[in-house]
C-alpha cells in the first residue's frame, strides 16, 4: 500500500508539467535508493549523472534539447523499483532508463523496458541477471565474474584456499555465489557460503558463525552497510581475516560506514581512480564542481558520470526524429567509444561495454591505493 501511494505521488509530480514542455527535453528515467539502507550509493549515482547532464545542458544540450534526469526513490526495495519503472515508462518524452542501483532493483524493471522498447542503460551491477543478451539492455561496467576472477586469481596465487562468500540469501545473491563456485571448481576448490538477509542488520552472532568456518579469505558480495557492521564487529573481537569485496559494495560508502575498520579491505574497481589525470576523469570532476559538489569525486559518481556521457553520445548519434528506438539503435551501433582515456565498445548483439577491473586496498587513512 505504501509503495502504491508513493508511486501515485511521484506520478503526479512527473506529469504535472504540460505535455508540450515535456517534449522540449530528453527525459532519462531512474529508480534508485535515494533513502533507506543504501541511500548514499543511490544519491551518488544521481549526483554524478545529474552533474554531467547539467554540463551538457549548459553547452546547449543534445540535438537542440536539454537532458532531464527524473529520479524516483525505491528505498532499495525491488517492488518499489518495479512500480517506479511502470510510472517512468508512461512519460512520452522518455528516451532511456538509467543507473538502477543493483541487479535486484533491475529484475522487475528490465522486462518492462524490453517490452516498451526503451534502453535500460548502465545498471550499477555486474551480476548475471544484468549480463543477459537483450535488445534494450546495455551495461558499462565489467561483470562480477570478471571482478571475482581478478580477486580470486590474486589470493589463490598466494596459497589461500578456504574462501567464505558473504552473499544475500536471495536470487541474485545465490547467483553471485555460483559464479565463485564455478571459478574455484577450475582449480579444484570449493567456497563456503555465508548468507544474510537483504536489508537486515548483522552483528556478533553473524561474525561468530562466519568465523566458525575458519575462512582464509572473505569474499564480499553484499552492500556497504552489512559489510561495515561485520568488519567493526570482527575488529572489536580481534578477529582479522583478509577481506576482498566486489565493487558493488561502493568503496567510498563502505569506508565512510566502517571507519577505521575498513583498513586492509581490498575492493575491485570498475572505473579508474577519481584522482586520475585521465581527461574523462577530469571532465567529470569539473562537472561535479560546476554543479556545486565541493567534496572530492568518488568512484560511484565517476561511474555515473561516465554512463551519462556515453548515453549523451548515443543521443547525439541517434537518427531523427530521436526516440527511445533510435537511441537504442545508435547505442547498439556505437562501436568503440573513447570517453577520454576510458573506452567502451558496443555492437549489435554485444551490449556489455567494458571489462575494466582493478584492485584497490583501503589504507589506514581511508584512502584507496591501487
Amino acid at each position: 500500500m505504501q509503495i502504491q501511494l508513493a508511486a501515485a505521488i511521484a506520478a503526479a509530480a512527473l506529469f504535472a508539467a504540460p505535455a508540450a514542455l515535456a517534449q522540449d527535453k530528453w527525459v532519462v528515467g531512474q529508480s534508485a535508493p535515494l533513502s533507506g539502507g543504501n541511500e548514499k550509493f543511490g544519491n551518488d549515482i544521481r549526483t554524478g549523472a545529474s552533474a554531467y547532464f547539467a554540463a551538457v545542458n549548459a553547452r546547449g544540450g543534445v540535438q537542440g534539447k536539454p537532458v532531464a534526469l527524473l529520479s524516483m526513490d525505491d528505498k532499495n526495495v525491488r517492488a518499489a523499483a518495479g512500480a517506479n519503472t511502470k510510472i517512468l515508462l508512461q512519460n512520452k518524452a522518455l528516451v532511456a532508463l538509467f543507473g538502477y542501483g543493483s541487479a535486484t532493483l533491475s529484475l522487475d524493471a528490465m522486462p518492462q523496458a524490453e517490452a516498451a522498447g526503451v534502453p535500460f542503460f548502465a545498471p550499477f551491477s555486474g551480476a548475471n541477471p544484468v549480463r543477459i543478451k537483450g535488445k534494450t539492455l546495455f551495461t558499462t561496467r565489467a561483470s562480477y565474474g570478471e571482478e571475482m576472477e581478478k580477486i580470486l586469481g590474486f589470493w589463490t596465487s598466494l596459497g589461500f584456499q578456504r574462501v567464505t562468500v558473504l552473499h544475500y540469501d536471495d536470487e541474485v545473491g545465490k547467483q553471485n555465489l555460483a559464479v565463485v563456485s564455478d571459478y574455484l571448481k577450475k582449480i579444484n576448490l570449493a567456497p563456503q557460503a555465508f548468507a544474510i538477509q537483504r536489508n537486515a542488520g548483522v552483528g556478533k552472532a553473524e561474525v561468530n558463525a562466519m568465523m566458525a568456518q575458519a575462512p582464509q579469505l572473505i569474499l564480499n558480495t553484499v552492500l556497504s552497510g552489512p559489510l561495515a557492521q561485520l568488519q567493526k564487529e570482527m575488529a572489536a573481537q580481534g578477529k582479522m581475516v583478509p577481506t576482498s569485496s566486489l565493487s558493488f559494495v561502493g568503496a567510498d560508502q563502505f569506508i565512510e560506514a566502517a571507519g577505521p575498520s575498513s583498513a586492509g579491505v581490498s575492493i575491485s574497481q570498475v572505473v579508474p581512480s577519481p584522482t586520475s589525470p585521465m581527461p574523462a576523469v577530469r571532465e567529470c570532476a569539473a562537472a561535479l564542481n560546476a554543479a556545486g559538489i565541493k567534496a572530492p569525486m568518488n568512484s560511484t559518481q565517476l561511474e555515473a558520470c561516465f554512463g551519462a556521457k556515453i548515453l549523451v553520445e548515443g543521443l547525439r548519434r541517434a537518427r531523427k526524429p530521436v526516440s527511445a528506438q533510435t537511441l537504442q539503435e545508435a547505442l547498439s551501433n556505437l562501436g568503440t567509444y573513447d570517453l577520454g582515456g576510458f573506452r567502451v565498445s558496443f555492437a549489435p548483439g554485444a551490449h556489455h561495454g567494458s571489462q575494466f577491473v582493478e584492485l584497490a586496498l583501503v589504507t589506514r587513512d581511508g584512502a584507496m591505493k591501487r
